[in-house]
């Protein structure tokens, strides 16, 4: 099939030619869910500080950071399905790795080099569901995608209530996760969307060319990898208990998965920085609220499923700008951007927050988060103004 004929297939059936991204996303989602947790409560039992633990856990994203450039390049070279196949092997064999080794230094450099492949997927995947999705479901298309990550995510520690967190098997079932992600792709080996790279599509044009779309990608960054670090912090603070804690989390993943889609068909229907800016800013009012509710009421679950969704929308609506702005070659540099704007944001974040906490105490969490989602707010509304 042809690079047109794929494209003309893609806009006449987007869903069905999305169909094995989307299963694959799905996968990714749970690899990412069951892996997550594996290397810092197995660092903590082998006695390793938290600054140390902190550190390791931050190659991750140095790595997808210092990677995700070089990925429209490698996928317009090498296809998108051939590059998310070859680094969901890689991953696996790491995986293999993290199971068969200990040891801070060599665990460091294997969570970095998980970040070097780990981003792959998640990019690729973007600019898969962009250039095939047309204008008018744009917004629905990125929900879909967004809720499908989360629901991948809320089912991996599942998963590890039966295989277990210690030892190697959690890290042995993490690499086979991973490989599942290659099995719905095989199909569309040859009918994925072809990417083509346009001169002069640096990543600091694509900032400059869309900032509204680049700052929602770092306050929802921020905001939910925030949120992952300190929400249970936040709750013991609270006098909560830890268990409580880790439910706080799951009512956040859960107003994940929920809202993506009615977020997503606002973003279709109606202006999509005005979306931006509703979601943005009554996050910012959530975040706030959070201070004055009583954290032992059932109240604190609702306000946190409500922040998850709309937060997120944040990113949803943000992947559907970028579509907006860009088209063809330039979306895949404008992809790779938006990632690195999210996971830059998640590695600032963690310190600015962190150390506002130990200033002011729980309400610094909030401040910090409440500050970026109202910024980005008011960003949206100005450029309303500006254009029209």
């Amino acid at each position: 099939m042809s690079p047109s004929n794929v494209a003309s297939a893609g806009v006449a059936n987007p869903w069905r030619a999305l169909l094995p991204i989307y299963l694959a996303c799905l996968a990714f989602g749970i690899q990412v869910g069951t892996s997550m947790p594996l290397v810092p409560l197995a660092l903590e039992r082998q006695g390793v500080d938290k600054f140390m633990i902190g550190i390791v856990g931050a190659a991750w994203g140095v790595g997808m950071i210092a990677t995700t450039p070089f990925v429209p390049a490698l996928v317009a070279r090498l296809g998108a399905v051939p590059l998310i196949c070859g680094s969901a092997v890689v991953s696996a064999a790491l995986s293999v790795a993290f199971a068969l080794t200990e040891g801070v230094p060599l665990w460091f450099t294997l969570t970095l080099l998980q970040g070097v492949v780990g981003g792959v997927p998640w990019v690729v995947s973007e600019i898969w569901i962009n250039l095939v999705v047309d204008e008018k479901r744009r917004g629905r298309a990125m929900a879909v995608y967004a809720t499908l990550i989360a629901a991948g995510m809320a089912l991996g520690p599942l998963i590890l209530q039966f295989v277990g967190l210690y030892g190697p098997r959690p890290f042995l079932v993490a690499a086979g996760i991973m490989l599942v992600v290659i099995l719905p792709l095989l199909p569309a080996w040859k009918s994925a969307p072809p990417v083509t790279l346009v001169e002069n599509s640096g990543l600091w044009r694509v900032i400059r060319a869309a900032p509204v779309a680049m700052l929602a990608a770092f306050a929802c960054g921020l905001g939910e990898q925030v949120a992952f670090s300190f929400l249970p912090i936040f709750a013991v603070g609270a006098n909560v208990s830890a268990e409580t804690g880790a439910l706080w989390l799951s009512a956040f993943v859960i107003g994940n998965i929920v809202l993506q889609w009615p977020i997503g068909w606002a973003a279709d229907e109606l202006d999509r920085r005005s979306v931006l800016a509703v979601c943005a800013l009554a996050s910012a009012a959530l975040v706030a609220s959070i201070g004055f509710i009583d954290p032992q009421s059932y109240g604190i679950l609702g306000v946190l499923v409500l922040w998850g969704g709309i937060s997120f929308g944040i990113y949803t609506v943000g992947l559907a700008l970028l579509g907006q702005h860009f088209s063809g070659g330039d979306i895949a540099r404008a992809n790779a951007a938006f990632t690195i704007m999210y996971t830059v944001a998640g590695l600032v974040g963690r310190p600015i927050a962190g150390g506002a906490m130990d200033v002011m105490g729980r309400s610094g969490m909030t401040f910090t988060v409440m500050f970026f989602y109202a910024f980005a707010g008011v960003a949206a509304l100005l450029a309303m103004r500006r254009r029209g």
